[in-house]
């Protein structure tokens, strides 16, 4: 099944530290707690809608990336980004996409993430940031 959410992809950043008392409590950076928040609550939403169940086993996971074109560039660069003459080849990477989307479905498109057993993964441009992602059990 394929879901597909208007929200601007955020990486997985390195996650911060703290003190509390004698131990340590490692939390994400602000930006992608809540990009793992919002995405959890759309994909929630369009579970219900779509009355989709969590597969059981094996799945094959294809995630789509899709970052908006810099509004800095010039008309004719940013055409030539949306019609995939030009690919997004600086950071983030794609790796660091791909974990922070898979942490925010846990326990919504799937029960866990180590149930992928296939991952098929793409980082391009387009008008507005989306991240799309399918879900087939095997």
């Amino acid at each position: 099944m394929i879901f597909k959410f208007d929200i601007e992809p955020v990486a997985q950043a390195r996650p911060r530290a703290t003190k509390v008392g004698k131990s340590i409590r490692m939390y994400d950076p602000k930006k992608t707690a809540n990009f793992k928040t919002d995405l959890k609550m759309m994909a929630q939403i369009a579970k219900k809608v779509r009355k989709y169940k969590i597969p059981d086993g094996a799945i094959s996971v294809s995630i789509q990336v899709v970052r908006r074109v810099p509004s800095s560039w010039t008309r004719k660069k940013q055409q030539d980004a949306i019609s995939g003459m030009i690919y997004p080849v600086t950071k983030p990477d794609l790796s660091n996409y791909i974990k922070s989307i898979e942490d925010a479905l846990n326990g919504v498109l799937w029960q866990d993430d180590n149930a992928t057993v296939q991952l098929i993964s793409s980082k391009k441009y387009g008008q507005s940031g989306r991240v799309v992602v399918e879900v087939n059990k095997i």
